[in-house]
């Protein structure tokens, strides 16, 4: 089972940068992708139903953000799910576009998108309010006595191994020590697991998956890892590997692939 998760910042840009061919070679099971920036009417066929390398198309399934522009997060399956879960029933978070879960067995495949808290005061406090709802929805899926995995755009860095300039971000969004903290709590209070990092303990700069798009971050590689495929212990005990995608760039971020036995 390949499962992919790419934060596309905007769906029909990364179409023109070529993303679709792209993924139409992974031969993945799951992609999960977030911070679509589109509305439904946006939305073009190859964008809802993109096709394998053979031509067969994939079920597509989204949450579009109300503001235009904005958010929105979408999950394609080669496989027909069970159940398709649209949004965490928290209106704010919702009209937002931040949730799907599909459903297939006893497995359910996340696509997520945290908040962002680095424009102002006003959105990382939306970023906390979400974390804390968000943690107890999280416990629930642990305890489910099911397989998930949770792909997506986290927008917090965990340890100091995760970011280029650790040092110099401390008092900064997406690397608070309350931020850190929480991630933490899933890992060690609730049990998930950092599939990349259980895989690879001490990559560090090899690693990242977003670049600021200020000063030369791409180049230098002054980079953060912070988009995550966390899962329960059983199915992350499965993967084999794991794999960041540098050799094009469709959005700031880099897609994140994961192979489960």
């Amino acid at each position: 089972m390949r499962i992919i998760s790419a934060n596309l910042n905007g769906i029909r840009s990364a179409t023109t940068k070529g993303f679709f061919e792209w993924m139409a070679a992974q031969d993945a099971d799951i992609v999960c992708v977030q911070e679509l920036k589109a509305q439904a009417e946006d939305m073009t066929p190859l964008m809802l139903a993109p096709s394998d390398a053979a031509g067969a198309p994939y079920h597509g399934f989204f949450q579009y953000a109300e503001k235009k522009g904005y958010s929105g997060v979408g999950l394609y399956s080669r496989k027909a799910p069970d159940q398709v879960i649209v949004g965490l029933g928290i209106e704010d978070i919702d009209a937002e576009g931040r949730y799907v879960e599909a459903v297939f067995g006893n497995l359910s495949v996340v696509s997520v998108y945290l908040p962002s808290g680095s424009s102002g005061e006003h959105r990382q406090a939306a970023k906390f309010a979400f974390m804390d709802r968000f943690l107890p929805h999280m416990a629930a899926l642990a305890q489910a006595g099911r397989q998930v995995i949770i792909c997506g755009d986290w927008n917090i860095a965990h340890k100091e191994i995760d970011l280029k300039n650790w040092k110099g971000n401390l008092k900064n969004s997406g690397f608070l020590p309350e931020e850190r903290a929480w991630l933490s709590r899933l890992f060690d209070e609730q049990g998930w697991v950092d599939v990349y990092r259980r895989l690879y303990p001490e990559v560090g700069e090899e690693g990242y998956t977003w670049w600021s798009n200020r000063g030369q971050a791409w180049a230098k590689n002054v980079g953060w890892r912070i988009d995550y495929q966390i899962a329960t212990p059983g199915v992350a005990a499965t993967a084999q590997r794991a794999a960041i995608y540098k050799d094009q760039r469709f959005s700031d971020h880099a897609p994140l692939t994961v192979d489960y036995l």
